[in-house]
């Protein structure tokens, strides 16, 4: 196993590659989508421990969509049992991962709390929103400033560790550090891959909002905009971490 370096238009057309993955099966992407949001949900509900136990099992599921992905790109049919696969392989080395990933969350929004007393933290765990006053202040800024730079090696870190620790029998500390390093090495490529991916994310809503404006929608709600273009981008970004994997460290059968 040995990472490659791929060129900055390579990662520009990660999210059209997703895309193309999604169209090959829209239903089978959408039924998988639907299955994990229920489980994150039912998991995060349990009492006290909900937050940690969701963050535990988001290493083996991405490898579930990976392996969606890989069956997308052979034509394969989509089938629910593939959002399990991180399960039954290296199934240790997935909850290694995910304790690890845990201990990363906590460390950042420890960081953001030290900052801004916790409105961060409250925010993301619990849902508890900020007033107005609270998200433009100087404090809560900073925190979110250094929660996103922090955040940023955490993404590196597993990025690809999942799949790797999974089809390539790594271990999980292997998988980080390839998984590092390869984003590392191809930071042009990410690069080019955020900045294509926030272009679509951002301006496909003010696109498509600015469209019923026109046409006198104006008094859509904005939730009934945003809802139908998650279903769409979700499955094509997690199809998009596929096609960066594949092209980093190639496809396993």
């Amino acid at each position: 196993m040995q990472a490659r370096v791929v060129q900055a238009s390579r990662g520009a057309r990660w999210l059209a590659e997703g895309w193309r993955l999604f169209r090959a099966a829209p239903l089978g992407w959408l039924t998988l989508v639907f299955a994990y949001w229920l489980l994150m949900t039912l998991a995060s509900l349990v009492p006290v421990a909900g937050v940690a136990l969701a963050s535990l099992l988001v290493p083996a599921f991405s490898v579930g969509f990976m392996a969606a992905a890989r069956a997308a790109s052979r034509g394969a049919p989509l089938e629910l049992a593939l959002l399990f696969e991180g399960f039954r392989h290296e199934r240790r080395s997935q909850l290694a991962l995910g304790a690890a990933y845990l201990a990363c969350l906590a460390l950042v929004l420890g960081a953001s709390a030290a900052i801004d007393g916790g409105a961060l933290a409250r925010w993301m765990l619990w849902g508890e929103r900020p007033g107005d006053e609270a998200l433009q202040s100087e404090e809560f800024l900073a925190a979110l400033a250094c929660a996103a730079a922090l955040y940023a090696p955490v993404m590196m870190l597993f990025w690809f560790a999942p799949p790797l620790a999974s089809w390539h029998s790594t271990g999980a500390t292997k998988a980080l550090f390839f998984s590092f390093f390869g984003c590392l090495m191809n930071w042009r490529a990410f690069l080019a891959y955020g900045a294509v991916t926030a272009v679509v994310t951002l301006g496909l809503p003010f696109l498509a909002l600015s469209a019923l404006t026109l046409a006198g929608g104006s008094r859509v709600p904005v939730t009934s905009l945003v809802f139908p273009l998650l279903i769409v981008l979700l499955p094509t970004l997690f199809a998009s971490f596929y096609a960066s994997y594949r092209d980093v460290f190639g496809a396993v059968e």
